[in-house]
């Protein structure tokens, strides 16, 4: 066996080797940038924290939320700080009802306003956002200048009004926050439907007979999906704050229901009595769900971008 045979040989070894590497998908490549990045990671396991809590932590409660312990009704000061031997593991508000409880009602409360208000805002404004881009002409302009006139109009202000026109009610409330947040989205959506229409699988489709409808359903969302879900992400704290805000001030849920933003209402009232858990605990929740939820927004948006890979 000649020296140029055994040269052929491993070359040969070599090249199959590497025919046996298995390239990784975009959606793969984000999955390790995303492992990658501690504080995503950390907020991750933050919000699996504050999800288990909202869902479980009345079950783990020794009394349910609107449970009202007479005993300790008004002298929440002297009586009602937290205590393990008797149930209160979070102490107890001034109506002398279980914090524990009510502060896990409220985080549910609250992430249901965020997700569910995020998820309105992010189909409605993918659709519409997708569509005007799409259409263009006339059609684009007239659509983009109805943005305009709704993001003129005080965001705030319009939620209050719905809410004391229609009663304060938390499915008004869901309503009113994503059908008023969507208007951000379809801008950003539009302004990427732009560059992707004249790409060539776009062109490929439309000389097929493929319709606009279909196209815009079948290829232009779908490769909108990694700039959505990183502004869903985002955008659910900023509904969380809307809500708690709202709720700051005595217009969003109703008793006996509760929210953070109620939660943090009736502590910030009662901590010049010296009932600080009052509103530590709820505050405490608030804050580690809207940095989680940031820190994951964050990685996503640093995992799914195309320029760092």
């Amino acid at each position: 066996m000649t020296l140029s045979t055994i040269d052929m040989g491993a070359l040969a070894q070599r090249l199959s080797k590497l025919d046996e590497v298995k390239g990784r998908s975009p959606w793969a490549d984000a999955r390790i940038r995303f492992s990658r990045n501690k504080a995503a990671v950390a907020g991750v396991v933050l919000l699996v924290i504050c999800f288990a809590y909202a869902f479980a932590g009345q079950l783990m409660a020794s009394h349910t939320y609107d449970f009202t312990d007479f005993t300790i009704m008004g002298h929440a000061a002297e009586l009602g700080a937290p205590s393990w031997a008797k149930g209160y593991y979070f102490g107890v508000d001034d109506l002398g009802r279980d914090l524990f409880a009510r502060t896990a009602m409220g985080t549910r409360i609250s992430l249901f306003v965020g997700v569910i208000g995020s998820s309105i805002a992010v189909v409605v404004g993918t659709l519409y956002g997708a569509i005007s881009g799409y259409v263009g002409g006339r059609t684009d302009s007239i659509m983009m200048r109805i943005v305009d006139i709704l993001l003129a109009v005080p965001f705030m202000f319009v939620i209050i009004l719905l809410l004391v026109m229609f009663g304060k009610s938390l499915s008004m409330l869901f309503l009113g926050i994503g059908l008023l947040s969507w208007l951000g989205m379809a801008r950003i959506v539009r302004g990427q439907t732009l560059t992707l229409k004249n790409k060539e699988f776009i062109e490929a489709a439309r000389a097929t007979g493929v319709s606009s409808g279909r196209i815009i359903l079948r290829h232009i969302v779908p490769n909108l999906l990694g700039l959505v879900v990183v502004y869903a992400t985002l955008l659910i704290p900023e509904m969380i704050l809307t809500e708690s805000f709202i709720s700051f001030l005595g217009l969003g849920v109703q008793e006996p229901q509760t929210s953070l933003g109620e939660l943090i209402s009736e502590g910030a009232k009662t901590i010049r009595y010296g009932t600080l858990w009052q509103l530590g605990f709820p505050l405490t929740f608030f804050i580690i769900t809207m940095f989680a939820f940031y820190f994951v927004g964050d990685g996503l948006r640093d995992a799914l971008d195309p320029k760092d890979r």
